[in-house]
């Protein structure tokens, strides 16, 4: 991944490939201009954003729509599978270890894992769900590098502080737990209910 990326440009770059990928002029050129209109965004804050992750672009031209998917993707680092394991095969768990949507993004889900003996020996799109215990000689072993957290909020901490202990560098948090880790831990946060009081008190606003 490019190093002088900032994480606030990252979180839009994915936004610039998803469109790309969407439109028919697959074949052609397209500009910063063009690109910042289409979706509503700056056209400087864009310009900048492209520059970052290439230097193919034409004066007057813009750049060659396939060339740019293909960069966005390298910085991104969707052209290099990350494996990643998920704690907690409850029905949250289980439906991301199913969804196949993830290989798009060079995002591999290896395994669930749960205290529950009862889900032990499952498996969801293919992907097989074990025992606590085994967590340890699983990451060592595939060199695993993502714990995907789905846990109750009273257990998060706990699983989070088992994943950093096994050489765990980033956690995706699917728990309203915050969590405390080390410095050089990456911890990505999806809070549902934060984002649906967000919906909610936009609605109320347009009332």
């Amino acid at each position: 991944m490019h190093k002088d990326i900032s994480k606030v440009a990252l979180q839009r770059l994915p936004v610039y490939l998803n469109y790309l990928k969407t439109i028919p002029e697959k074949d052609g050129f397209i500009s910063a201009t063009v690109l910042a209109s289409r979706l509503n965004l700056g056209e400087v804050q864009v310009r900048k954003d492209l520059a970052s992750v290439s230097c193919t672009g034409k004066p007057k031209v813009g750049y060659e729509v396939k060339t740019l998917i293909s960069e966005l993707e390298s910085a991104l680092g969707y052209d290099n599978t990350a494996d990643a394991v998920i704690i907690g095969a409850g029905h949250l768990g289980m439906a991301l270890l199913d969804y196949k949507g993830f290989e798009e993004y060079g995002f591999n889900i290896v395994a669930g894992f749960d205290r529950n003996e009862k889900v032990w020996g499952k498996t969801e799109g293919g992907k097989p769900v074990f025992a606590m215990e085994k967590l340890p000689s699983l990451i060592a072993r595939m060199h695993i590098k993502i714990g995907i957290i789905t846990v109750p909020a009273k257990a998060a901490q706990e699983v989070c502080d088992l994943l950093v202990e096994n050489g765990i560098l980033a956690v995706w948090n699917f728990s309203s737990a915050h969590l405390n880790v080390p410095d050089g831990i990456l911890v990505r946060n999806e809070n549902m209910a934060v984002s649906l009081s967000l919906l909610v008190q936009h609605l109320t606003d347009n009332k």
